[in-house]
């Protein structure tokens, strides 16, 4: 729905998603990669570099974010999703700042600030929504 209200001339989609680091399928064992880290995976029409190495198979991506570019292949939407594999179920500081490299890119580059302050902003942002979310009984 939210595709059939944009024009999709000069449209260009950036996917960013999280999954568990044991969903990653590899050779080596999962205890000795680095947690968390980014790989991609982007549709044929996207001609961009992307910012960390290319998503192996037999690798799969789910839901939402595969649902996404999925929908941008079909219709040759220039697209690259950044899936995130992490050691933790909560969002952390330390998650986001796999998305760093990010910053540098392209596309994204003209929405950020001031990328050293990114830090100090997400810790705020982070710290905010965490007393949101406990529950007092």
């Amino acid at each position: 729905q939210v595709f059939g209200c944009m024009r999709k001339e000069d449209l260009q989609v950036t996917v960013l998603s999280t999954c568990p680091v044991a969903d990653y399928k590899t050779q080596e064992s999962t205890l000795t990669l680095p947690s968390p880290f980014l790989k991609a995976l982007k549709t044929k029409e996207f001609k961009e570099e992307v910012c960390c190495p290319l998503l192996e198979q037999p690798n799969i991506v789910r839901d939402l974010p595969a649902a996404v570019l999925s929908y941008c292949q079909v219709w040759q939407i220039p697209a690259v999703l950044y899936q995130c594999y992490t050691d933790v179920i909560k969002l952390d500081t330390v998650t986001i700042e796999a998305f760093k490299p990010l910053l540098s890119s392209k596309i994204l580059k003209s929405l950020v600030k001031d990328v050293s302050e990114s830090t100090k902003i997400l810790k705020k942002l982070l710290t905010t929504n965490e007393t949101h979310n406990n529950i007092y009984i």
